[in-house]
């Protein structure tokens, strides 16, 4: 079984993406990884040559900087990358510069790449998501953050990263997937409060004009984590390519687990979940079969 992985990266220095960690966690279990870095201006490429062994395989890219709208050049660099990987591969897994897996989900990863991959009606595989906040004792748990998405999919030039790179389609249809008992620890909100502001303002520019930045969203120089409508308590472990950067972090947040700021809708939703565990008319970027 071949498999390789991708992601696309840019100014990772700068923005304090755990991109290195990233790639890294999922090494053991691919033959290759390709990563597109875009022009930066902050040595993403050397950190990303830094990464030990021989696996990694590095692609420039100048992004476009007029394709804002939705996000999409976040997609038009991802369908770069997938489009530069070479044939011969049963699986490719797709992971963003903030996600990173567990290794102890490595063997269960194995077996259902394993279990799928001459299963034609299968096109990718769905996992879990942990989204971190503020801290990485902290994560998410509100419908805003989805619960699932599409990071393994079989290689077919058919399928095409959908619109800010969530997730994927074919010929603009939905994939068909089977879930993973695994999960994807996203730390895209975990960062010092300085550098989280100067990254939510940057990113911003990616969906809209600068203008309208400037008028309808700027970060306060310090990221208010207070503003957050539920959080709770993380009591499980991190991955071990995760123990050095948690080790380093400093700041702290102001995340309350306690405080949930809903209106009467959203209340009564976040209630029906937890009590049943299900998410009342959750938008599912996937079909399962």
């Amino acid at each position: 079984m071949n498999v390789c992985g991708f992601t696309i990266v840019r100014n990772a220095v700068k923005y304090n993406y755990p991109v290195v960690e990233s790639i890294r966690s999922i090494l053991p279990i691919v033959d290759r990884f390709f990563v597109g870095v875009g022009d930066s201006d902050d040595g993403t490429r050397q950190l990303i040559e830094s990464i030990p062994g021989d696996k990694v395989e590095i692609f420039d890219s100048t992004w476009d900087d007029n394709l804002r709208k939705g996000g999409v050049v976040l997609a038009v660099e991802t369908n770069k990358v997938m489009d530069r990987i070479p044939p011969g591969y049963d699986w490719m897994f797709y992971l963003q510069a903030d996600e990173v897996v567990h290794e102890q989900q490595h063997d269960l990863i194995r077996q259902a790449m394993t279990r799928y991959r001459d299963a034609k009606d299968v096109e990718g595989l769905l996992f879990q998501y942990l989204h971190f906040f503020g801290t990485y004792d902290f994560i998410g748990d509100s419908r805003r953050w989805y619960r699932h998405e599409i990071r393994i999919i079989k290689q077919d030039p058919a399928i095409r990263s959908f619109r800010d790179a969530q997730g994927f389609r074919k010929n603009s249809r939905k994939l068909k997937v089977k879930p993973v008992d695994a999960f994807i620890y996203h730390y895209g909100w975990v960062k010092d409060p300085r550098v989280m502001a100067e990254k939510m303002n940057e990113f911003r520019k990616l969906y809209h004009p600068d203008e309208w930045v400037k008028k309808n969203y700027i970060v306060p120089e310090l990221f208010d984590y207070s503003m957050i409508d539920s959080a709770q308590i993380f009591h499980g472990t991190h991955p071990e390519v995760m123990q050095e950067r948690i080790s380093e972090a400093q700041w702290e947040a102001s995340v309350d687990p306690r405080k949930k700021k809903f209106g009467l809708k959203d209340r009564l939703l976040y209630w029906i979940e937890k009590k049943t565990g299900k998410r009342l008319f959750e938008y599912r970027n996937y079909k399962l079969i």
